[in-house]
């Protein structure tokens, strides 16, 4: 079993970064893959990131293609999401997740475990 805690939401002017960072808890971090989601109000939960348990395969949303970077540190326990550019269309409660699966997924069922979520607003 795993615990996450996001950390490094808050309120960003469009056009601005921020960088989001979702510390696991345990000793098998490495063995799980990560992804990050977010739900907006009155939306569905969306697929944002996803990476290997290596960090050799990385997928992307497509709304946050080219904007958006995930990265890990096995020796940390952390999964980090970069984001720039940021538009208030990105506006969400972003959440970490771990998965025990084969392969990246971009569903949210493919998840196992998940953090309480951190807000990220995008002011126009």
């Amino acid at each position: 079993q795993v615990q996450l805690v996001e950390s490094g939401g808050g309120l960003v002017q469009a056009g601005g970064s921020l960088r989001l960072s979702c510390a696991a808890s345990g000793r098998t971090f490495s063995s799980y893959i990560m992804g990050w989601f977010r739900q907006a109000p009155g939306k569905e939960r969306e697929f944002v990131a996803g990476i290997s348990r290596s960090g050799g395969a990385i997928y992307y949303g497509d709304s946050v293609k080219g904007r958006f970077a995930i990265s890990r540190d096995n020796a940390k326990n952390t999964v980090d999401l970069q984001m720039n550019s940021l538009k208030p269309e990105d506006t969400a409660v972003y959440y970490c997740a771990a998965s025990g699966g084969v392969r990246v997924s971009t569903a949210s069922r493919g998840y196992d475990y998940w953090g309480q979520g951190t807000q990220v607003t995008v002011s126009s």
